[in-house]
């Protein structure tokens, strides 16, 4: 996963798998073999998750063990139930191999959806450090991306021969084909970038939207000065100098991260005119904010919020988070963990309540786009609303929180394949890295790193013309790849066994 990157180390990993899960002699062995080894594989890329509890350790270290430990232990059982589906499946040779990456995509698409969901580091996600090799999410999503890349890193697992050690032909069969397929995807993969500079007047890297000029701000704020009431002036002072540096007489629009203002911009009218400040009659500045108002009951409730502001300080349009983060924004069963010292991480006491839903906005100067705060971006097929397609994505997150670790690579790889599965370039905007522009191929065209302060002026890049097949149907094509693996390892147990009659 990013940003190691180590793929070689895909193959002896799956290949394991595979052969420990053949010496399961029963259920509950065979279910401890995926359940271990998807523990590990989670405590080592989930690491990060503590660091968000050292930025109020005095509140939150006490739950680093369950943070640290008890989200892989949850994690990992899905993946148990994808073994001992493989071992209760009673397949030998390559049909078993097919069945585990069958049983694991399974496993992936369970977690990214039932509570709430987190399909963070999904399998497929090892191929972010290849364009070519990301451009088969286009056509079957980050899901279909999974398992190709169990097929292929297990299919050694054939070459293990029984009796005197002799490898038959037949064995190297599915490593073959696995080598093949890996080769038709980065062929095709390629095949497709190079096809998309020839239409730079329609879809390429090279193409903007006209009159689009953005500038994306990166404080690099550290999370414990985010919030303090003493550096509130100068927070919000940091964001305007960065905006209004040199080259801001060319900018139609300037965005900031998530929580960027640290004052509720409806109210703070003094705040709020400093902000729209920044820009000329017709620009616009989206930031990240907090917005309040009563429920129907007369009680204030809370949004996460993207505000647009216009050169009169006006909010002219806002989109409220609504795919929540557990315990960061908003504590589950909080009744009852309240007693037992459960407090949410972000900022203040009460959680925040939900937006709608996605949608997209249509604001002055800017195609239509889906707006997304932090993690809202990582859910596959969720990213577009019911409505008419956007231009683009915007993504305002704030990855401050897990300091300069894995997380904020791998928060930024997730957010790239979104733009390939949809077709539709990707603004991120990052409180501390990773911030960048991400054209409708996955391609980062620019970028600020992790820990830097800075800003981005780019233009906006357009739309692929004809939305990609994932775009218009979802996760439906990988579930007719499951469905059709599954037909054919039933048909294939079917035959052997009455051929063994």
């Amino acid at each position: 996963m990013p940003p190691l990157h180590l793929l070689p180390l895909l193959i002896p990993a799956f290949v394991a798998l595979v052969w420990l899960n053949d010496g399961s002699q029963r259920r509950r062995a065979a279910y401890a073999v995926g359940f271990w080894f998807a523990f590990g594989f989670f405590l080592c890329s989930l690491y990060w998750i503590g660091f968000a509890l050292l930025v109020d350790a005095g509140r939150h270290a006490w739950l680093l063990p369950l943070a640290v430990v008890g989200l892989p232990l949850l994690l990992a059982l899905f993946h148990g139930l994808a073994t001992l589906a493989v071992h209760g499946a009673r397949l030998g040779g390559p049909a078993r191999v097919l069945a585990l990456a069958l049983a694991w995509t399974a496993a992936e698409w369970l977690r990214g959806h039932l509570f709430t969901g987190f399909p963070w580091n999904l399998m497929g996600y090892v191929w972010t450090l290849s364009e070519a090799m990301l451009q088969f999410a286009a056509l079957f999503g980050i899901y279909g991306l999974s398992f190709v890349t169990v097929v292929c890193a297990a299919s050694a697992a054939t070459l293990a021969a029984a009796g005197d050690g002799n490898v038959a032909r037949k064995d190297w069969a599915l490593p073959s084909a696995a080598i093949l397929i890996l080769l038709l995807m980065w062929s095709g993969g390629a095949a497709r970038l190079a096809g998309s500079g020839d239409q730079a007047d329609q879809d390429g890297p090279a193409a903007g939207v006209p009159g689009v000029r953005l500038r994306l701000v990166q404080a690099n704020l550290a999370q414990e000065d985010k919030w303090r009431a003493d550096l509130r002036e100068a927070n919000l002072g940091r964001h305007l100098q960065l905006s209004s540096g040199p080259g801001g007489e060319a900018v139609s629009h300037i965005i900031w991260p998530e929580t960027a203002v640290p004052y509720f911009l409806q109210r703070d009218k003094t705040a709020a005119g400093l902000v729209g400040g920044l820009v000329r009659a017709k620009g616009l500045v989206l930031t990240g904010g907090l917005r309040t108002a009563p429920d129907a009951t007369g009680t204030p409730r809370i949004w996460n919020a993207m505000l647009a502001l216009d050169a009169t300080g006006s909010v002219v349009g806002a989109y409220d988070k609504s795919h929540l983060v557990p315990f960061g924004e908003y504590v589950p069963f909080a009744p009852v963990l309240a007693h037992l010292g459960f407090r949410k991480l972000a900022q203040g006491a009460a959680g925040f309540a939900s937006g709608p839903g996605r949608r997209s906005l249509s604001l002055a100067g800017l195609p239509p786009f889906s707006p997304l705060i932090c993690y809202e971006v990582i859910f596959p097929a969720e990213v577009v609303g019911s409505g008419g397609r956007p231009e683009w994505l915007l993504n305002l997150t704030n990855d401050a929180w897990y300091g300069r670790t894995a997380g904020p690579h791998q928060h930024f790889a997730m957010a790239r394949v979104r733009a390939v599965e949809e077709g539709l370039p990707l603004v991120r905007v990052a409180n501390t890295g990773i911030s960048g522009v991400v054209d409708a191929y996955g391609r980062v065209l620019r970028r600020l790193g992790l820990g830097q302060a800075g800003v981005i002026d780019s233009p906006l890049p357009r739309a692929l013309a004809s939305p990609p097949l994932y775009a218009r149907f979802g996760d439906l094509g990988i579930g007719l790849l499951l469905v059709f693996t599954a037909v054919f390892l039933a048909i294939f147990k079917f035959r052997r066994g009455s051929a063994s009659l």
